[in-house]
């Protein structure tokens, strides 16, 4: 088999998207800098900190560079899509930091940072917040979410919105990841025929490809996990509560999170600092960037082995992943049996489609969405009458089931539910992580990225983040190997509040795995 290269100018020309980019807003070419000796190409978090802290780059240069290769690689009609809004403020906000920093004013480790933001999370700016939907076309959020507000006030830059799975991948049955109505198609930059998985696939795809620094993510189940793991970065789905959730475009408030992702784990760590509460910031013993740099103090892990043969792959990453494990020093126990129960899967549907109508139709009314648009019902009769235009590819199952709960009859069974997935779902992990003492459990986060196919959606062959998901245990993902050129991640899952060690752990595995690889923007593969 070989594969199928072109310059990366070249082949973003040839393919088309298959929804509507209009929206994306490129501002006109940025001033020059005079740091122009300085290369922020695949920068990572800790170099740019350590540049702006010596004078060697400014933040407007940084965010002139994203600002161009987004331009460059990332037009209406151009197919990774990643990015669907640019900030216009986002040059004046960069000089505003860089005056800051040169009157000797930091507001935090991420002064200066561009970072960019899923489509679901509101921005009091001229960004719109749609969750890719045609529905919200346009919306303009009088507030920002509460964690915008967090990254604003410790001098991050939002330079962007990214495109996402619509509805965050909660519209209906036989999705294809990191597709919209509003932003088309998100694809892979290892594989451009291949899924960039989701719904944070914009995300993770600006990160991957080099036309974002630092991104925020959003999880409900596997939408930081997936994207991140198949494109080759970290991505971080925090412990339950430790990020608000007020402002962001929910599906259910029960397991909903946001979390950061990055080339780096240290990048990962530095976002995941400003994300979290101050509520939750007392839960750690230290800062989440110290504990990055710390060598880990984790005694027993689980590697979980039971996909081994879902890839030819697997098998050797997770052989090389025990001999370091070993190497320094910690124990390794590998089991072949993890095999959640049915009835999770149910249960936790069945929280998801109750808490969807429950909680979207409070955002849609605190949001200012139009009156005649603020009710799960009234989206889906919208739908209806776009046809297509809101509707291609696959259906809305998700939005009429959820519109249909009565959310006072249905209760009592939704609370039956929710208390049986939870109990499910740390069952599962309190077993290992509990009851026989293991600091983490270690599983390949997801197999390779598949075709994209809009006829029959995505066609996963396995995933591991439901257990974490649905228990609000934390996990990190991170490059851990390669399936030919499609990436392959590991997650490492911890007790809640387990952050600062997972992080430490996660850095030696990178340091010793060494598994980045820039993406090759492949067009296809071909025999």
């Amino acid at each position: 088999m070989r594969y199928v290269v072109l310059s990366l100018s070249l082949l973003l020309s040839l393919f088309g998207c298959t929804g509507n980019t209009s929206s994306v807003n490129s501002p006109g070419a940025a001033p020059a800098s005079s740091q122009t000796e300085f290369n922020p190409a695949w920068l990572s978090s800790q170099a740019a900190s350590q540049a702006l802290a010596k004078g060697e780059v400014s933040s407007e240069l940084l965010v002139s560079y994203y600002l161009q290769q987004i331009d460059t690689h990332n037009k209406a009609g151009h197919q990774l899509a990643a990015i669907s809004d640019i900030n216009p403020d986002a040059l004046a906000q960069a000089r505003q930091l860089d005056a800051e920093r040169r009157q000797g004013k930091l507001r935090s480790a991420l002064h200066g940072l561009p970072v960019v933001l899923k489509a679901n999370i509101a921005t009091n700016d001229s960004m719109p917040t749609t969750a890719g939907a045609l529905a919200l076309q346009g919306h303009l959020t009088a507030s920002d979410a509460a964690l915008v507000s967090q990254l604003r006030a410790a001098g991050a830059i939002i330079l962007a919105k990214t495109n996402l799975s619509e509805w965050a991948n909660f519209r209906g049955e036989k999705s294809a990841s990191g597709w919209s109505a509003l932003g088309g198609q998100v694809r892979n930059p290892h594989l451009l025929s291949h899924t960039p998985c989701g719904s944070s696939s914009g995300s993770a795809v600006a990160v991957a490809a080099d036309l974002a620094l630092l991104a925020v993510g959003t999880e409900t189940d596997g939408s930081i996990m997936c994207p991140a793991a198949i494109n080759g970065i970290v991505g971080i789905k925090p412990t339950r509560s430790s990020v608000s959730g007020e402002g962001i475009i929910p599906i259910a408030e029960a397991q909903d999170i946001a979390g950061p992702m990055a080339r780096t784990v240290y990048g990962a760590a530095l976002l995941l600092e400003a994300l979290v509460t101050p509520a939750a910031k007392n839960q750690f013993a230290v800062s989440l960037t110290e504990a990055a740099a710390k060598p880990p103090t984790t005694k027993k892990v689980l590697v979980v082995r039971a996909y081994d043969k879902q890839d030819a792959a697997l098998a050797p990453m997770l052989d090389k992943l025990t001999a370091e494990l070993n190497a320094a020093g910690i124990e390794v126990v590998s089991t072949d049996n993890w095999q959640l129960p049915p009835e999770l899967y149910q249960a936790e549907l069945k929280v998801l489609i109750y808490e969807f109508k429950r909680d979207l139709e409070h955002w849609l009314t605190t949001y200012q969405v139009p009156a005649e648009r603020d009710t799960l019902a009234e989206i889906v009769e919208f739908n209806r009458a776009q046809g297509e235009a809101a509707l291609a590819f696959y259906g809305q199952e998700y939005l009429e089931q959820a519109a249909a709960i009565d959310l006072a009859a249905d209760y009592a069974g939704y609370q039956q539910a929710l208390a049986a997935s939870r109990k499910l779902a740390e069952q599962a992990l309190d077993q290992y992580l509990r009851q026989q003492g293991y600091d983490a459990i270690i599983l390949p986060s997801y197999g390779p990225a598949w075709p994209i196919d809009h006829i029959n959606g995505d066609d996963f062959n396995f995933g591991t983040s439901t257990a974490a998901a649905v228990a609000g245990y934390p996990s990190i993902t991170l490059p851990a190997g390669y399936s030919g050129i499609l990436p392959l991640g590991v997650s490492l899952v911890g007790l809640p509040w387990s952050e600062p060690e997972l992080l430490a752990l996660a850095s030696l595995l990178e340091q010793q795995l060494a598994a980045y690889q820039r993406p090759g923007f492949v067009a296809e593969l071909s025999n």
